[in-house]
């Protein structure tokens, strides 16, 4: 999940290089933590946070495969 949150949010971001996702939790329940450049915000949460909702609706289907709950917070740097 981790690996995937990274790919998507290489791909939107101007600065891939500062994307940094934090996995926490154990057993079924995850939580990851995305940060990136400040410049970049807008470009990962998107108008009305249309994007950062859509992001967690793929990892939420990615996680139901594989029989987890994920939960994804962007961080404010």
């Amino acid at each position: 999940m981790k690996d995937f949150i990274e790919y998507i949010a290489k791909s939107l971001v101007e600065h891939p290089e500062e994307v940094e996702v934090l996995e926490s939790g154990s057993g079924s329940r995850i939580r990851l933590e995305l940060k990136v450049n400040a410049e970049d915000m807008g470009r990962v949460i998107g108008k009305s946070g249309r994007v950062a909702n859509s992001i967690r609706t793929l990892l939420r289907v990615a996680a139901e495969r594989d029989g987890k709950q994920v939960t994804l917070d962007v961080l404010e740097p």
